[in-house]
């Protein structure tokens, strides 16, 4: 996963245009160095899977 593919799905979360994406354990470590440069890292919620994958929603306000 390149940081555009990345960046475009936190968009694409961020607009509602996905309701979750699931990262794969292989690109996992090069979403989430895009993830965590977000002003609202704090507002995606990842849920961890068997096998190493996480599904990922946007829920602002989640950890309020």
């Amino acid at each position: 996963m390149t940081k555009e593919e990345a960046q475009s799905i936190l968009e694409q979360l961020r607009n509602k245009e996905l309701e979750s994406y699931t990262v794969t354990k292989e690109d996992f470590l090069d979403f989430r160095s895009v993830l965590v440069a977000q002003d609202d890292v704090k507002s995606f919620r990842g849920n961890a899977q068997h096998g190493g994958a996480a599904i990922y929603t946007y829920e602002p306000g989640w950890t309020k």
